[in-house]
């Protein structure tokens, strides 16, 4: 009797713990509400990898961006005629240059040609015979001691044009020196005709 009544106190005292551990959980669960969403999961963070002693940390990779196309007039490039100078010296400015092989450069002392001329950096030109000659704003003098002035080349400059224009015209130059005289002389008919009716009026 003894042993059955401690077999049926154990087992109520079982019947108990198990009921005060059902009515424990199903406080602590709280049913979701009707229509609700579920709570978030939040996923731990990956640890950060510990960086070793004397390393840099990785760097994250830069964007490189274009810079932004600017619109606008382009430089402007020098540029060259393509005549070259011809070998000799030119006064121009007050200074003397001195051009051979297409190079030029100012005279800064006394320059000797091959046949023996001298020129000096004021423009006076020495011959081997001892003539001097004073170069002009603008004149020129060949490696041979030969001077051309200003005016001389301005001469020739206008004849080769006129030469060229006759090439690319044939005969309208001379139309139009036809036509210069024409309307000199009805301008100078009408300036006697007007002289005329002038002395008209006076009497």
């Amino acid at each position: 009797m003894k042993l059955l009544a401690q077999t049926l106190l154990l087992g109520g005292a079982l019947l108990a713990a198990r009921a005060s551990y059902a009515q424990t959980t199903a406080s602590t669960t709280t049913p979701a509400a009707p229509g609700a969403a579920a709570p978030a999961t939040t996923a731990a963070a990956p640890a950060a990898t510990p960086a070793r002693p004397g390393m840099r940390p990785p760097l994250a990779p830069r964007r490189v961006v274009a810079p932004p196309r600017r619109g606008g007039v382009a430089p402007v490039r020098a540029k060259t005629s393509g005549v070259m100078a011809k070998d000799g010296v030119t006064l121009t400015g007050g200074r003397v240059y001195y051009t051979e092989l297409g190079l030029t450069a100012p005279i800064t002392e006394d320059k000797k040609f091959i046949n023996g001329t001298t020129v000096s950096p004021t423009g006076l030109i020495t011959s081997a015979s001892g003539a001097t000659t004073q170069l002009g704003e603008g004149d020129y003098a060949s490696l041979s001691g030969r001077i051309t002035t200003k005016r001389e080349m301005i001469e020739a400059d206008s004849v080769r044009k006129l030469d060229d224009y006759d090439r690319k015209h044939p005969g309208k130059r001379k139309e139009l020196e036809k036509a210069r005289e024409k309307a000199e002389k009805e301008k100078e008919k009408a300036d006697k005709e007007k002289a005329k009716m002038e002395a008209k009026r006076k009497k």
